[in-house]
């Protein structure tokens, strides 16, 4: 039996989901829904319908596991509830502070209508956090490190293109390297945000811009720029096409602990990716399969990565795992 795949929102993200699916037997795609016209998205598989989210709201679509990409991460905290209450759903919520708050609300919504649901899945939030909680958990007198890149921001690009002036920008997170050796060396420095990670940004002004006022408003941008070192290129149209049009991102989560006095041990775990939406699709894709058997088994309400067994995100039975991975 496949698992059908519904997915809601076709931007980067969408897409990644869409090659994830391909690359799995036990899965189908069954249906794109929008909040555009249907007419106006194209797809790449061929055979599947794009639908309008009313269609979804009916709450009849055939579909095993909804995943809700969202327009931004503010969507998300509206639309996964929502839907919830309707299908099994997977969704890449990625604001930290307000996970816990996201989790009630979809949980609510799951359990109560028979429904199970994971939050949070990706790369990080997602592996990366499981192998900071397997790190503290086998070495609890230690300390966690998180390196992002050398990658693209997509969050951190677009704030940029908010910016009056602004045609387009790419926003590159780059782990310092120096911060990296010490911890690799299992020295648990203390660093500050500014010690850890620099930001360089490619930017295409509009013709007449203040550049040097952009600059200045990128570099001093709160939360997003005015606790790093953050180096400003000015670049053409030609420039970005050529050189930026990739979404490649990556980074580590490094874990250095002790088990006795002296004797200290480092845990390491890194990504290298050429495609971060398409990757994260894949991440959410493997899960999807956990919230369609825990489904069928009767589990229902809210999940996150933590909660999930990994043989539940495998297509191979548990003698295929125990014989071939364990």
């Amino acid at each position: 039996m496949s698992i059908k795949i519904g997915i809601l929102g076709y931007g980067n993200l969408g897409r990644g989901v869409e090659a994830a699916v391909k690359k799995n037997d036990d899965m189908v795609l069954k249906a794109v829904y929008t909040r555009r016209s249907p007419d106006s998205v194209k797809i790449r598989t061929d055979g599947v319908e794009v639908k309008t989210v009313s269609e979804l709201e009916k709450g009849n679509e055939d579909i095993d596991v909804l995943v809700i990409c969202g327009g931004s991460a503010t969507d998300l905290p509206e639309m996964t509830p929502k839907f919830a209450s309707l299908y099994n759903v997977i969704d890449s919520f990625d604001t930290h502070a307000r996970v816990p708050e996201h989790f009630k609300n979809v949980d609510t919504a799951a359990k109560s209508n028979g429904k199970t649901g994971i939050i949070s899945c990706g790369w990080d939030p997602g592996m990366f956090s499981l192998n900071r909680l397997y790190a503290t958990s086998i070495l609890p007198d230690g300390k966690d490190y998180t390196f992002w890149g050398r990658g693209v921001s997509q969050g951190h690009s677009d704030a940029v293109r908010r910016i009056d002036g602004v045609k387009d920008c790419r926003q590159y997170t780059i782990p310092v390297p120096e911060a990296l050796e010490k911890v690799r060396n299992g020295e648990n420095p203390e660093l500050t945000t500014r010690q850890k990670h620099t930001r360089e940004c490619f930017v295409v002004a509009e013709e007449g811009a203040d550049k040097a006022r952009i600059e200045n408003e990128i570099k001093t941008m709160p939360n997003y720029f005015a606790d790093y070192d953050t180096v400003v290129h000015f670049i053409s149209e030609e420039e970005m096409k050529r050189d930026h049009s990739t979404l490649p991102h990556g980074g580590s989560v490094i874990y250095s602990g002790e088990t006795s006095d002296g004797v200290n041990h480092v845990i390491e775990y890194s990504l290298k990716l050429d495609s971060n939406p398409e990757f994260t699709g894949s991440v959410i894709i493997a899960f999807a399969r956990a919230v369609y058997r825990l489904n069928r088994e009767g589990n229902f309400g809210a999940k996150t990565v933590f909660d999930i067994a990994p043989a539940y995100i495998s297509p191979l039975s548990g003698d295929e795992i125990r014989s071939h991975i364990l």
